[in-house]
Protein backbone atom coordinates (compact mmCIF):
# COMPACT_ATOMS: atom_id res chain seq x y z
CA UNK A 1 0.00 0.00 0.00
CA UNK A 2 1.25 3.34 -0.75
CA UNK A 3 1.60 5.82 1.82
CA UNK A 4 -0.26 9.10 1.05
CA UNK A 5 2.76 11.02 0.61
CA UNK A 6 3.45 9.34 -2.23
CA UNK A 7 1.21 10.98 -4.76
CA UNK A 8 0.65 12.14 -8.00
CA UNK A 9 1.63 15.97 -8.64
CA UNK A 10 -0.71 18.58 -7.45
CA UNK A 11 -1.80 19.04 -11.28
CA UNK A 12 -2.77 15.66 -11.84
CA UNK A 13 -4.57 15.15 -9.32
CA UNK A 14 -6.32 18.63 -9.63
CA UNK A 15 -7.31 17.01 -13.12
CA UNK A 16 -8.78 13.81 -12.00
CA UNK A 17 -10.73 15.80 -9.33
CA UNK A 18 -12.34 17.77 -11.40
CA UNK A 19 -13.31 15.44 -14.03
CA UNK A 20 -15.16 13.20 -11.38
CA UNK A 21 -15.43 14.71 -7.72
CA UNK A 22 -18.64 16.79 -7.23
CA UNK A 23 -17.78 19.08 -4.35
CA UNK A 24 -20.59 19.88 -1.59
CA UNK A 25 -21.62 23.80 -1.80
CA UNK A 26 -19.34 24.38 -4.62
CA UNK A 27 -19.35 25.55 -8.28
CA UNK A 28 -17.38 22.46 -9.95
CA UNK A 29 -16.99 24.61 -12.54
CA UNK A 30 -15.46 27.40 -10.99
CA UNK A 31 -13.03 24.96 -9.27
CA UNK A 32 -11.78 23.38 -12.50
CA UNK A 33 -11.00 26.60 -13.81
CA UNK A 34 -8.38 26.95 -10.38
CA UNK A 35 -8.15 23.46 -9.23
CA UNK A 36 -8.79 22.46 -5.67
CA UNK A 37 -6.52 22.53 -2.63
CA UNK A 38 -5.41 19.21 -2.17
CA UNK A 39 -4.77 18.22 2.01
CA UNK A 40 -2.67 15.13 1.86
CA UNK A 41 -1.69 15.21 5.83
CA UNK A 42 -2.50 16.70 9.00
CA UNK A 43 -1.51 16.47 12.58
CA UNK A 44 -2.70 18.35 16.01
CA UNK A 45 -3.94 21.62 14.28
CA UNK A 46 -1.92 21.75 11.05
CA UNK A 47 -2.55 20.57 7.78
CA UNK A 48 -0.53 19.73 4.85
CA UNK A 49 -1.25 20.43 1.42
CA UNK A 50 0.03 18.43 -2.06
CA UNK A 51 2.65 21.44 -2.57
CA UNK A 52 4.08 20.84 1.03
CA UNK A 53 2.36 24.28 2.54
CA UNK A 54 1.97 23.56 6.47
CA UNK A 55 -1.62 25.60 7.07
CA UNK A 56 -2.78 26.29 10.85
CA UNK A 57 -6.55 24.65 10.63
CA UNK A 58 -8.54 27.46 12.48
CA UNK A 59 -11.69 25.67 11.11
CA UNK A 60 -11.31 22.63 12.78
CA UNK A 61 -12.50 20.51 9.78
CA UNK A 62 -15.88 21.50 9.41
CA UNK A 63 -15.99 22.49 12.57
CA UNK A 64 -15.82 18.91 14.10
CA UNK A 65 -11.70 17.83 14.89
CA UNK A 66 -12.10 18.74 18.75
CA UNK A 67 -8.80 16.94 20.00
CA UNK A 68 -6.71 17.54 16.51
CA UNK A 69 -5.56 16.00 13.82
CA UNK A 70 -3.52 12.25 13.67
CA UNK A 71 -4.60 11.00 17.27
CA UNK A 72 -3.45 7.24 17.20
CA UNK A 73 -5.99 6.44 20.32
CA UNK A 74 -8.80 6.72 17.67
CA UNK A 75 -6.69 4.64 14.81
CA UNK A 76 -6.34 2.26 17.28
CA UNK A 77 -10.23 2.52 18.40
CA UNK A 78 -11.03 2.01 15.24
CA UNK A 79 -8.68 -1.37 14.23
CA UNK A 80 -9.97 -3.08 17.16
CA UNK A 81 -13.63 -2.60 16.21
CA UNK A 82 -13.42 -3.50 12.54
CA UNK A 83 -11.53 -6.36 13.46
CA UNK A 84 -14.05 -7.60 16.32
CA UNK A 85 -17.29 -6.70 14.73
CA UNK A 86 -16.58 -4.17 11.77
CA UNK A 87 -20.32 -3.60 11.07
CA UNK A 88 -23.99 -4.51 12.51
CA UNK A 89 -27.56 -2.76 12.24
CA UNK A 90 -29.71 -2.10 14.83
CA UNK A 91 -32.81 -2.75 13.34
CA UNK A 92 -35.38 -5.57 14.20
CA UNK A 93 -34.31 -5.76 18.18
CA UNK A 94 -30.64 -6.27 17.58
CA UNK A 95 -28.17 -3.98 19.51
CA UNK A 96 -24.05 -4.12 19.65
CA UNK A 97 -22.00 -3.69 22.64
CA UNK A 98 -20.36 -0.35 20.84
CA UNK A 99 -23.94 1.12 20.65
CA UNK A 100 -24.92 0.76 24.27
CA UNK A 101 -21.79 1.98 25.64
CA UNK A 102 -22.36 5.13 23.58
CA UNK A 103 -25.59 5.48 23.78
CA UNK A 104 -25.12 5.28 27.77
CA UNK A 105 -22.05 7.59 27.54
CA UNK A 106 -24.22 10.46 26.04
CA UNK A 107 -26.93 10.32 28.73
CA UNK A 108 -24.27 10.70 31.68
CA UNK A 109 -22.98 13.67 30.31
CA UNK A 110 -25.93 15.06 28.34
CA UNK A 111 -28.09 17.44 30.91
CA UNK A 112 -31.23 17.46 32.81
CA UNK A 113 -33.29 14.24 31.51
CA UNK A 114 -31.68 14.13 28.05
CA UNK A 115 -31.05 9.73 28.40
CA UNK A 116 -31.77 8.47 25.04
CA UNK A 117 -30.30 8.64 21.75
CA UNK A 118 -31.36 7.62 18.58
CA UNK A 119 -28.35 7.59 16.23
CA UNK A 120 -27.69 8.80 12.79
CA UNK A 121 -24.31 9.31 10.68
CA UNK A 122 -24.37 13.03 10.92
CA UNK A 123 -26.22 16.32 12.07
CA UNK A 124 -28.18 16.48 9.05
CA UNK A 125 -29.59 12.83 9.17
CA UNK A 126 -30.09 13.63 13.10
CA UNK A 127 -32.26 16.91 12.49
CA UNK A 128 -34.38 15.01 9.83
CA UNK A 129 -35.57 12.46 12.80
CA UNK A 130 -35.93 15.50 14.83
CA UNK A 131 -38.48 16.11 12.75
CA UNK A 132 -40.54 13.05 12.31
CA UNK A 133 -39.78 12.37 16.12
CA UNK A 134 -41.59 15.33 17.10
CA UNK A 135 -44.53 14.84 14.90
CA UNK A 136 -44.79 11.37 16.09
CA UNK A 137 -45.05 12.34 19.66
CA UNK A 138 -47.71 14.62 19.18
CA UNK A 139 -49.52 12.05 16.90
CA UNK A 140 -49.43 9.19 19.83
CA UNK A 141 -50.82 12.32 22.53
CA UNK A 142 -53.77 12.45 20.39
CA UNK A 143 -52.82 16.53 18.86
CA UNK A 144 -51.48 15.25 14.87
CA UNK A 145 -52.23 18.32 14.10
CA UNK A 146 -49.19 19.64 15.95
CA UNK A 147 -47.19 19.32 12.98
CA UNK A 148 -45.58 22.78 12.55
CA UNK A 149 -41.78 23.44 14.09
CA UNK A 150 -40.69 26.90 13.95
CA UNK A 151 -36.89 27.59 13.21
CA UNK A 152 -34.92 30.78 12.58
CA UNK A 153 -33.52 32.75 9.49
CA UNK A 154 -29.72 32.40 8.68
CA UNK A 155 -29.93 29.14 11.02
CA UNK A 156 -27.95 26.25 9.79
CA UNK A 157 -29.44 22.40 10.41
CA UNK A 158 -28.03 20.40 7.81
CA UNK A 159 -28.48 20.04 4.06
CA UNK A 160 -30.67 17.41 3.57
CA UNK A 161 -34.09 18.03 2.57
CA UNK A 162 -35.56 17.87 5.95
CA UNK A 163 -32.59 19.69 7.36
CA UNK A 164 -31.88 22.21 4.78
CA UNK A 165 -36.05 22.75 5.57
CA UNK A 166 -35.12 23.44 9.05
CA UNK A 167 -32.27 25.97 8.35
CA UNK A 168 -33.28 29.43 6.85
CA UNK A 169 -30.70 29.84 4.49
CA UNK A 170 -32.90 31.08 1.39
CA UNK A 171 -30.32 29.26 -1.46
CA UNK A 172 -30.75 26.21 0.17
CA UNK A 173 -33.89 26.29 -0.12
CA UNK A 174 -33.56 27.35 -3.82
CA UNK A 175 -31.67 24.25 -4.57
CA UNK A 176 -35.03 21.99 -4.97
CA UNK A 177 -37.21 23.28 -2.45
CA UNK A 178 -38.34 22.71 1.53
CA UNK A 179 -40.56 20.23 2.66
CA UNK A 180 -44.02 21.52 4.40
CA UNK A 181 -44.71 22.68 8.15
CA UNK A 182 -41.48 24.97 8.49
CA UNK A 183 -41.88 28.68 9.45
CA UNK A 184 -39.30 30.83 10.32
CA UNK A 185 -38.74 33.93 12.30
CA UNK A 186 -35.91 37.12 12.90
CA UNK A 187 -32.32 35.70 13.89
CA UNK A 188 -30.67 37.47 17.30
CA UNK A 189 -27.92 39.35 14.99
CA UNK A 190 -27.79 42.44 16.62
CA UNK A 191 -25.27 43.84 15.00
CA UNK A 192 -26.36 43.89 11.86
CA UNK A 193 -30.18 43.92 12.53
CA UNK A 194 -30.48 45.80 15.85
CA UNK A 195 -30.38 49.20 14.43
CA UNK A 196 -31.07 51.96 16.84
CA UNK A 197 -32.06 49.19 19.85
CA UNK A 198 -29.80 48.02 22.71
CA UNK A 199 -28.65 44.41 22.37
CA UNK A 200 -30.59 43.24 25.24
CA UNK A 201 -33.52 45.00 23.73
CA UNK A 202 -32.97 43.42 20.59
CA UNK A 203 -32.73 40.11 22.12
CA UNK A 204 -35.89 40.15 23.56
CA UNK A 205 -37.80 41.46 20.67
CA UNK A 206 -36.48 38.66 18.59
CA UNK A 207 -37.15 36.23 21.08
CA UNK A 208 -40.78 37.21 21.22
CA UNK A 209 -41.53 36.85 17.57
CA UNK A 210 -41.88 33.46 18.13
CA UNK A 211 -44.53 33.67 20.46
CA UNK A 212 -45.80 35.90 17.60
CA UNK A 213 -45.56 33.37 14.95
CA UNK A 214 -47.20 30.60 17.68
CA UNK A 215 -50.23 32.70 18.17
CA UNK A 216 -50.57 33.31 14.44
CA UNK A 217 -50.20 29.84 13.39
CA UNK A 218 -52.19 28.65 16.33
CA UNK A 219 -51.09 26.89 19.68
CA UNK A 220 -52.53 23.45 18.39
CA UNK A 221 -50.72 23.44 15.25
CA UNK A 222 -46.71 24.23 16.78
CA UNK A 223 -44.59 21.07 17.51
CA UNK A 224 -41.75 22.46 18.25
CA UNK A 225 -38.81 25.25 17.81
CA UNK A 226 -35.11 24.80 16.91
CA UNK A 227 -32.03 26.92 17.20
CA UNK A 228 -28.35 26.81 17.44
CA UNK A 229 -27.13 28.36 20.80
CA UNK A 230 -24.71 30.28 18.21
CA UNK A 231 -25.36 29.84 14.97
CA UNK A 232 -22.43 28.52 13.67
CA UNK A 233 -22.48 28.53 8.87
CA UNK A 234 -24.80 31.91 10.05
CA UNK A 235 -21.56 33.25 10.98
CA UNK A 236 -20.89 32.32 14.32
CA UNK A 237 -24.07 34.77 15.75
CA UNK A 238 -23.89 35.12 19.41
CA UNK A 239 -26.97 36.15 20.54
CA UNK A 240 -27.60 38.81 23.28
CA UNK A 241 -27.68 38.05 26.80
CA UNK A 242 -31.93 38.19 26.81
CA UNK A 243 -32.35 35.67 23.68
CA UNK A 244 -31.91 32.29 25.52
CA UNK A 245 -33.79 32.91 28.51
CA UNK A 246 -37.11 34.42 26.58
CA UNK A 247 -36.90 31.39 24.33
CA UNK A 248 -37.05 28.90 27.13
CA UNK A 249 -40.09 30.88 29.23
CA UNK A 250 -42.06 30.77 25.47
CA UNK A 251 -41.66 27.22 24.89
CA UNK A 252 -42.54 26.37 28.49
CA UNK A 253 -45.48 28.90 28.42
CA UNK A 254 -46.89 27.02 25.47
CA UNK A 255 -45.72 23.79 25.72
CA UNK A 256 -43.94 23.90 22.75
CA UNK A 257 -40.87 20.99 22.16
CA UNK A 258 -37.46 22.92 22.37
CA UNK A 259 -34.51 21.37 19.90
CA UNK A 260 -31.41 22.55 20.37
CA UNK A 261 -29.18 22.29 17.69
CA UNK A 262 -25.70 20.99 19.16
CA UNK A 263 -23.68 19.74 16.08
CA UNK A 264 -21.29 22.91 16.45
CA UNK A 265 -21.40 23.61 19.75
CA UNK A 266 -21.36 20.19 21.64
CA UNK A 267 -17.92 18.58 23.39
CA UNK A 268 -16.46 21.43 24.72
CA UNK A 269 -16.70 23.87 21.69
CA UNK A 270 -18.01 26.80 24.02
CA UNK A 271 -15.98 25.48 27.31
CA UNK A 272 -18.59 23.24 28.33
CA UNK A 273 -19.91 20.06 27.62
CA UNK A 274 -22.89 21.51 25.32
CA UNK A 275 -23.37 25.42 24.50
CA UNK A 276 -26.96 24.20 26.42
CA UNK A 277 -25.38 24.52 29.58
CA UNK A 278 -22.95 27.73 28.64
CA UNK A 279 -26.31 29.58 27.53
CA UNK A 280 -28.76 27.71 30.33
CA UNK A 281 -31.01 26.01 28.15
CA UNK A 282 -33.34 23.01 28.58
CA UNK A 283 -34.04 21.28 25.42
CA UNK A 284 -36.36 18.22 24.93
CA UNK A 285 -34.24 17.49 21.84
CA UNK A 286 -30.40 18.35 21.23
CA UNK A 287 -28.59 16.95 17.85
CA UNK A 288 -25.27 16.22 17.72
CA UNK A 289 -22.36 15.00 15.72
CA UNK A 290 -19.00 16.65 14.35
CA UNK A 291 -17.27 17.00 17.91
CA UNK A 292 -18.62 13.59 19.06
CA UNK A 293 -16.36 11.97 17.06
CA UNK A 294 -14.09 14.64 16.49
CA UNK A 295 -14.20 14.19 12.53
CA UNK A 296 -12.73 10.71 12.61
CA UNK A 297 -15.86 8.81 11.82
CA UNK A 298 -19.08 10.17 10.41
CA UNK A 299 -21.54 9.71 13.69
CA UNK A 300 -24.24 11.88 15.06
CA UNK A 301 -27.46 11.56 16.47
CA UNK A 302 -30.37 12.76 18.95
CA UNK A 303 -30.89 12.49 22.48
CA UNK A 304 -34.34 12.83 23.51
CA UNK A 305 -35.81 13.58 26.91
CA UNK A 306 -37.04 11.16 29.20
CA UNK A 307 -40.74 12.44 28.10
CA UNK A 308 -40.45 12.03 24.43
CA UNK A 309 -38.21 8.75 24.59
CA UNK A 310 -41.39 7.41 26.87
CA UNK A 311 -44.34 8.40 24.95
CA UNK A 312 -42.87 7.41 21.37
CA UNK A 313 -41.87 4.09 23.16
CA UNK A 314 -45.34 3.23 24.68
CA UNK A 315 -46.88 2.91 20.85
CA UNK A 316 -48.05 -0.48 20.00
CA UNK A 317 -46.92 -0.43 16.75
CA UNK A 318 -42.89 0.68 15.31
CA UNK A 319 -40.93 4.36 15.25
CA UNK A 320 -40.69 3.19 11.15
CA UNK A 321 -37.40 5.19 11.03
CA UNK A 322 -34.42 5.01 10.90
CA UNK A 323 -30.50 4.43 9.13
CA UNK A 324 -28.27 1.42 7.79
CA UNK A 325 -25.46 3.02 9.98
CA UNK A 326 -27.32 4.16 12.85
CA UNK A 327 -24.82 3.42 15.84
CA UNK A 328 -22.51 2.40 13.25
CA UNK A 329 -20.06 -0.52 15.89
CA UNK A 330 -16.90 1.44 14.57
CA UNK A 331 -17.96 4.77 14.50
CA UNK A 332 -19.77 4.08 17.96
CA UNK A 333 -15.97 3.12 18.98
CA UNK A 334 -14.26 6.33 17.75
CA UNK A 335 -16.65 8.39 19.69
CA UNK A 336 -16.22 6.33 23.00
CA UNK A 337 -12.58 7.11 22.53
CA UNK A 338 -13.03 10.64 21.47
CA UNK A 339 -14.70 11.44 24.45
CA UNK A 340 -12.60 9.62 26.68
CA UNK A 341 -10.10 11.86 25.60
CA UNK A 342 -11.59 14.92 26.10
CA UNK A 343 -12.63 13.52 29.50
CA UNK A 344 -9.38 12.08 30.32
CA UNK A 345 -7.20 14.93 28.37
CA UNK A 346 -8.84 17.91 30.20
CA UNK A 347 -9.84 18.80 27.07
CA UNK A 348 -13.04 21.30 28.02
CA UNK A 349 -10.38 22.94 30.92
CA UNK A 350 -7.93 23.64 28.30
CA UNK A 351 -10.44 25.13 26.51
CA UNK A 352 -11.99 27.16 29.60
CA UNK A 353 -8.66 27.65 31.27
CA UNK A 354 -6.20 28.23 28.57
CA UNK A 355 -7.08 28.63 25.18
CA UNK A 356 -10.57 30.62 25.14
CA UNK A 357 -8.71 33.37 27.97
CA UNK A 358 -5.33 33.76 25.66
CA UNK A 359 -7.20 33.85 21.99
CA UNK A 360 -10.01 36.17 23.54
CA UNK A 361 -6.80 38.89 24.14
CA UNK A 362 -5.58 38.21 21.00
CA UNK A 363 -9.09 37.99 19.04
CA UNK A 364 -10.56 41.03 20.45
CA UNK A 365 -7.54 43.01 19.79
CA UNK A 366 -8.08 42.61 16.10
CA UNK A 367 -10.98 45.30 16.70
CA UNK A 368 -8.30 47.87 16.18
CA UNK A 369 -8.00 47.02 12.59
CA UNK A 370 -9.58 49.63 10.54
CA UNK A 371 -11.75 47.10 8.83
CA UNK A 372 -12.76 44.88 12.12
CA UNK A 373 -15.98 46.39 13.18
CA UNK A 374 -16.87 43.73 15.84
CA UNK A 375 -15.48 40.67 17.47
CA UNK A 376 -17.48 37.80 18.96
CA UNK A 377 -15.49 34.70 21.10
CA UNK A 378 -17.53 32.05 23.20
CA UNK A 379 -15.08 29.25 24.13
CA UNK A 380 -13.33 28.77 20.65
CA UNK A 381 -15.71 29.94 18.30
CA UNK A 382 -15.29 33.54 17.26
CA UNK A 383 -16.06 36.37 14.44
CA UNK A 384 -14.98 39.22 13.24
CA UNK A 385 -17.64 41.78 11.46
CA UNK A 386 -16.47 43.60 8.28
CA UNK A 387 -17.39 47.06 7.56
CA UNK A 388 -15.90 50.12 6.30
CA UNK A 389 -17.73 52.09 9.05
CA UNK A 390 -17.31 50.95 12.91
CA UNK A 391 -19.38 53.87 13.93
CA UNK A 392 -22.58 53.41 11.66
CA UNK A 393 -22.09 49.81 11.65
CA UNK A 394 -22.26 50.24 7.68
CA UNK A 395 -22.62 47.17 4.99
CA UNK A 396 -20.63 47.73 1.99
CA UNK A 397 -22.09 48.74 -1.00
CA UNK A 398 -20.46 45.39 -2.68
CA UNK A 399 -22.58 42.49 -3.44
CA UNK A 400 -22.48 40.61 0.23
CA UNK A 401 -19.38 38.66 0.62
CA UNK A 402 -17.46 40.37 -1.72
CA UNK A 403 -14.80 41.59 0.75
CA UNK A 404 -15.29 38.55 2.96
CA UNK A 405 -14.14 36.56 0.04
CA UNK A 406 -11.40 38.49 -0.47
CA UNK A 407 -10.15 38.22 2.98
CA UNK A 408 -10.52 34.96 2.92
CA UNK A 409 -8.66 34.31 0.04
CA UNK A 410 -5.73 36.16 1.64
CA UNK A 411 -6.23 34.04 4.04
CA UNK A 412 -5.71 30.69 1.96
CA UNK A 413 -2.59 32.38 0.32
CA UNK A 414 -1.44 33.23 3.78
CA UNK A 415 -1.82 29.55 4.98
CA UNK A 416 -4.48 30.18 7.23
CA UNK A 417 -7.97 28.21 6.69
CA UNK A 418 -10.66 31.18 8.13
CA UNK A 419 -14.00 30.55 6.58
CA UNK A 420 -16.12 33.95 5.73
CA UNK A 421 -19.86 34.12 5.79
CA UNK A 422 -20.87 37.35 3.54
CA UNK A 423 -19.21 39.74 4.94
CA UNK A 424 -18.21 38.36 8.60
CA UNK A 425 -15.00 36.28 9.24
CA UNK A 426 -15.34 33.00 11.76
CA UNK A 427 -13.22 30.86 13.29
CA UNK A 428 -13.46 27.58 15.19
CA UNK A 429 -9.76 25.72 15.62
CA UNK A 430 -9.31 22.29 17.57
CA UNK A 431 -10.18 22.66 20.68
CA UNK A 432 -6.31 21.42 21.95
CA UNK A 433 -4.56 24.55 19.92
CA UNK A 434 -1.63 25.89 22.36
CA UNK A 435 -1.35 29.60 23.39
CA UNK A 436 1.68 29.63 20.78
CA UNK A 437 -0.49 28.28 17.62
CA UNK A 438 -3.33 30.91 18.63
CA UNK A 439 -0.23 33.39 18.02
CA UNK A 440 0.28 32.03 14.62
CA UNK A 441 -3.13 32.34 13.72
CA UNK A 442 -3.41 35.55 15.15
CA UNK A 443 -0.58 36.54 13.48
CA UNK A 444 -1.58 35.46 9.76
CA UNK A 445 -5.51 36.76 10.34
CA UNK A 446 -3.86 40.23 10.86
CA UNK A 447 -1.64 39.97 7.66
CA UNK A 448 -4.82 38.17 5.80
CA UNK A 449 -6.42 41.80 7.04
CA UNK A 450 -4.10 44.11 6.48
CA UNK A 451 -3.42 42.82 2.76
CA UNK A 452 -7.33 42.41 1.94
CA UNK A 453 -7.82 46.38 3.36
CA UNK A 454 -5.07 47.46 1.34
CA UNK A 455 -7.01 45.45 -1.74
CA UNK A 456 -10.11 46.64 -1.32
CA UNK A 457 -8.95 50.19 -1.25
CA UNK A 458 -7.14 49.44 -4.69
CA UNK A 459 -10.04 48.31 -6.26
CA UNK A 460 -12.51 50.78 -5.17
CA UNK A 461 -14.66 48.77 -2.59
CA UNK A 462 -14.12 50.85 0.42
CA UNK A 463 -17.81 51.91 0.06
CA UNK A 464 -20.97 52.10 2.24
CA UNK A 465 -24.08 50.49 1.00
Amino acid sequence: MNKITNHLPTAELQALDAAHHMHPFTSDAALAKRGARVITAAKGVWLTDSEGNRIIDGMAGLWCVNVGYGREELAEAAARQIRELSYYNTFFMTTHVPAIALAAKLAQLAPGDLNHVFFASSGSEANDTNIRLVRRYWDIKGQPEKRVIIARRNGYHGSTMGGGSLGGMTYIHAAGGKIDGIEHIGQPHWWAEGGDMTPEEFGLMRARELEEKILELGVEKVAAFIGEPIQGAGGVIVPPSTYWPEIQRICDKYGILLIVDEVITGFGRTGNWFGSQTFGIKPHIMTIAKGLSSGYQPIGGSIVCDEIAHVVGSADDDFNHGYTYSGHPVAAAVALENLRIIEEDGVIDHVRDVAHPYLAERWHALADHPMVGETKLVGLMGALQLTPNKEKRAKFAAKPGTVGLRTRERCFRNNLVMRHVYDRMIISPPLVITPEEIDVLIARARLSLDEAYKQVREEGLWQEA
